[in-house]
């Protein structure tokens, strides 16, 4: 073997110095992915942080940034006001709701202790009451439907009978309670229908539960023309927030079981007014998006799925990114990073971002116009610090590791995580259109799958009822009876309009006799 001549060890010393530092780049992905899925699988998976760790000096990280303009930055932002915390509530029991109907049980002394040591009779002075709470299992009956007949017996004839009046499912023994009970159970309590035939059957009621789809799946239908208004209120107000989550359908033309199809939710409205409207659908298409926002004009909130790209080009549409994904990016390095002495770049980050969220804090109670004026004085600063540090920091980091995803994910979509401070009206995430579709989620855990397209139709119309009626402050099942009793017998469309949740009272009284 012929020994390297000496023009060409610089050569291979520099090649292994390459070598060497692909090696050890490698490594250091290696490990970061590690500690993630250490912390994934052992550690807490909340985002949630102490804020007030957060809001440290970033004089402590001065040394990090490579030119002294980043520390001019950084200094001239507005300082983020630390938040007092809140104040614990008082230990003790709460008290039980006033509204609750109250049984009252005297405990009386018996006759011998009411008589004193010197022998006369004691006189009651007063009482001591404690409360306790009790339930009664649910109560099950029977509507017996009697239609009178009247006969004229000189003819001998022309019977006339009284009219059933309109039922949610017509020849049917589901009553809108009955409905409205399943219904709430399987997609307010993720209770999936074969264990509410369990439950039923412990009553001896026999109600099987493909019985029990079938009726969910005609309540659904029957609810269409009350999603129909709902959407309409919903494209009217110029803010939206958009989310999608899997679901998997059985019997789907042309797909296999085992695919997935997926559940769209939209969140709008006015503050007093929300709407949350669920929408099935076979694919993630952009097609899909931008029939949701058919003819829509406003600002419209997602997160970073290409498949809105699209719909929110058209014309009169400006779309918002979400600081809340862009921040768990950051979170999920920092996770990543494990415990360290000095604070380090992905620290800076959490702590900007932490920033921002401390002002939308204080901004919560403000009127639209003094938010957007706050947003004005402090966020803008503080985003202008943000992005003088990202592009410092984007070029000196590994691109392929957390922190460098991070980075290159709050680079490609910081115009639209910049629009929010636009408009008083506009949140700083998409957190609310999350928090609509979780409760889908955690139904899905239950009842795993949809049978049929028309079952997932129905079920997406269910949830958009239940949970608007829980954003306007009504009791789900009270509002689904009412809905299932009175859409049958909508003539027009103001009777439909007085079905919507907030044209109704807080809690709707039961409607126990209606005349023919």
């Amino acid at each position: 073997m012929t020994a390297p001549s000496p023009q060409s060890l610089p050569d291979d010393i520099d090649a292994l110095k390459t070598l060497l530092l692909k090696k050890e780049q490698r490594i250091h992905l290696l490990e970061e992915q590690i500690r993630l899925f250490k912390q994934k699988r052992f550690g807490s998976s909340s985002e949630k942080s102490d804020q007030q760790a957060e809001l440290f000096n970033e004089a402590e990280l001065i040394d990090m940034m490579e030119s002294a303009s980043e520390a001019e930055a950084l200094e001239s932002a507005a300082p983020a006001q630390r938040e007092a915390a809140p104040r614990k509530a008082k230990p003790g029991r709460k008290p039980l709701p006033a509204d609750l109907p109250r049984i009252r049980i005297e405990h009386d002394l018996p006759d011998a202790d009411k008589v004193c040591t010197c022998g006369c009779v004691r006189d009651c002075i007063g009482e001591d009451t404690s409360e306790q709470l009790d339930i009664i299992p649910a109560k099950v009956q029977v509507l017996v439907n009697v239609r009178k007949k009247y006969a004229c017996k000189q003819c001998e004839g022309n019977v006339s009978t009284a009219p059933l009046p309109p039922q949610p499912i017509p020849k049917s023994k589901a009553s809108p309670g009955l409905l409205a009970h399943i219904a709430v159970a399987k997609y307010q309590d993720a209770l999936p229908l074969y264990r509410q035939e369990g439950i039923l059957g412990r009553s001896d009621i026999d109600l099987p539960r493909h019985t029990l789809a079938l009726w969910m799946v005609k309540a659904g239908q029957l609810a269409q023309p009350l999603i129909n208004l709902l959407q309409d209120h919903l494209l009217s107000y110029p803010v939206l927030r958009c989310d999608e989550t899997t679901v998997q359908v059985l019997k789907e033309p042309g797909k296999e079981a085992q695919s997935h199809s997926y559940m769209w939710v939209r969140v709008g409205g006015p503050p007093t007014q929300t709407t949350k409207l669920y929408h099935y659908a076979d694919s993630r298409r952009g097609e899909v998006a931008q029939q949701l926002l058919m003819g829509y004009q406003g600002y419209v909130q997602t997160d970073d799925y290409a498949g809105y790209n699209g719909a929110c080009a058209q014309a009169g549409i400006t779309q918002l990114g979400c600081w809340a994904h862009a921040r768990r990016k950051f979170v999920e390095a920092q996770k990543a990073v494990g415990k360290q002495k000095k604070a380090g770049k992905v620290d800076m980050a959490v702590s900007m971002i932490a920033k921002l969220y401390a002002i939308e804090k204080r901004a919560e109670t403000l009127s639209p116009e003094a938010r957007y004026t706050l947003r004005q004085q402090e966020s803008v600063p503080q985003l202008q610090a943000i992005r003088v540090w990202l592009d410092k920091t984007l070029h000196t980091t590994l691109p392929k590791g957390l922190l460098g995803k991070a980075l290159s994910y709050l680079e490609k979509n910081w115009s639209k995580l910049t629009v929010y401070t636009q408009d008083g009206r506009l949140g700083i995430d998409n957190n609310p259109a999350e928090n609509a579709i979780r409760p889908f989620v955690v139904g899905r855990k239950n009842w795993l799958f949809s049978a049929s397209t028309s079952g997932a139709t129905a079920s997406a119309n269910l949830y958009s009822l239940i949970e608007t009626a829980k954003a306007n402050g009504l009791e789900p099942f009270a509002y689904l009876k009412r809905v299932f009793t009175e859409l049958p017998r909508a003539q027009g469309l103001e009777d439909i309009e007085a079905l919507l949740p907030w044209q109704m009272p807080t809690k709707a009284p039961e409607v126990v006799k209606v005349a023919s």
